[in-house]
């Protein structure tokens, strides 16, 4: 009778561990699984390493203030944390409005399809994704306009991550990424009948070379949408805490600097495009996009305990720890962002390459 209980008792825990990692862990039926954790393009015993490279670019701010410098900084980062945010939450690297009555992947692919739907492009149409991703956006968009697209990411582990979910989702005749850089993109001028970013030119040290890049591959009289991070009209660069909040997000989101939500349009003006509309979509009426990170706080502390399980196993690399411990207080970071309301990850600006410009083929 108690062989018989230690069986019963054995095979529940071991059922309850086979849930707790691999059902409940994954973000996605089709994202990573706890077990698969990796370091991207990073091989495994080079992960702790990496993370202390990583941290090292803010003991010398100066360098991730140059253009030459953020490449290696941002892809240092997406290998190291690609994995942990498809696992822990999704395959869409971004924040949406909470929608009552809808779920956060359904509020995500309306925060998408609203992206493409303000660009106005036609099926077959090719546009730009800027920063894509793993691209979960991508195929959100390309199902819902049936254009083509392109997308562009630094990290060449994401490219294959993101041809892999192409292929999944029977997409991959109208999806295609590249790796590369957005500030130099492998683009011919004129090509493209619209382009989109979804929080990811926040990486770029200067915002007008991401832009003025953008407004090179545009067709004349395509357009081009972005949801920004910024700081708002609330954000007091002289109080301390709120400067603590901010400094925090920036760590642990490779940003070389938040902008401010009043630098945006400047900028897209000053490489030639005409603003069409600029709104921050954070404000009310929209609900909370950080009700997701608070709802979340459990089990960012329970995945934290299944990485320390497995990195201890040898299963995860040694270094995902740290990585997941720094995700969780960034976490904390951007809910205390949203709450104050100093910060929003989707400031969205709405602009038109002119008819006629520069890079215009009928005006040369």
């Amino acid at each position: 009778m108690d062989y018989l209980a230690l069986i019963c008792t054995v095979a529940l825990l071991g059922g309850g561990l086979y849930w707790f990692v691999c059902v409940l862990g994954p973000a996605e039926v089709k994202g990573k699984r706890a077990v698969n954790l990796s370091g991207g393009s990073i091989t495994a015993e080079k992960v702790q390493d990496n993370y202390n490279q990583y941290w090292s670019f803010f003991r010398r701010p100066k360098e991730i203030e140059k253009t030459e410098s953020v490449p290696d900084f941002v892809d240092t980062f997406y290998n190291l944390v690609t994995d942990i945010y498809e696992w822990g939450w999704g395959q869409s690297f971004h924040f949406s409005p909470s929608i009552p009555g809808k779920s956060d992947r359904d509020s995500t692919r309306l925060h998408e399809e609203m992206a493409v739907d303000l660009i106005s492009v036609s099926p077959n149409q090719k546009i730009l994704d800027v920063g894509c991703g793993v691209g979960g956006p991508m195929r959100a968009i390309a199902a819902h306009s049936r254009a083509k697209v392109v997308g562009i990411t630094i990290n060449e582990y994401q490219v294959n991550r993101a041809k892999l979910h192409n292929k999944k989702a029977g997409l991959d005749s109208l999806c295609d990424v590249v790796c590369g850089n957005f500030l130099q993109m492998p683009f011919e001028d004129n090509s493209f009948d619209g382009a989109y970013s979804i929080e990811a030119t926040c990486h770029a040290p200067k915002l007008e070379e991401v832009y003025a890049e953008v407004y090179r591959v545009l067709k004349p009289g395509a357009l081009y949408v972005s949801y920004e991070w910024v700081t708002t009209d609330k954000f007091n660069g002289d109080d301390a805490e709120q400067v603590d909040v901010i400094q925090g997000i920036e760590r642990g989101d490779a940003l070389p600097g938040l902008r401010s939500y009043a630098d945006i349009a400047e900028t897209a003006r000053k490489v030639g495009f005409e603003v069409v509309r600029e709104k921050d979509l954070a404000l009310p009426p929209s609900n909370p996009w950080w009700t997701r990170l608070k709802m979340g706080r459990v089990a960012y502390w329970r995945n934290h305990i299944v990485v320390t399980v497995l990195a201890a196993l040898g299963i995860a690399p040694k270094g995902t720890v740290d990585v997941h411990d720094m995700l969780v207080k960034t976490a904390d970071y951007l809910s205390r962002g949203g709450d104050t309301g100093i910060f929003s990850p989707m400031y969205m600006i709405l602009c038109r390459k002119p008819h006629g410009s520069s890079h215009d083929p009928s005006s040369s």
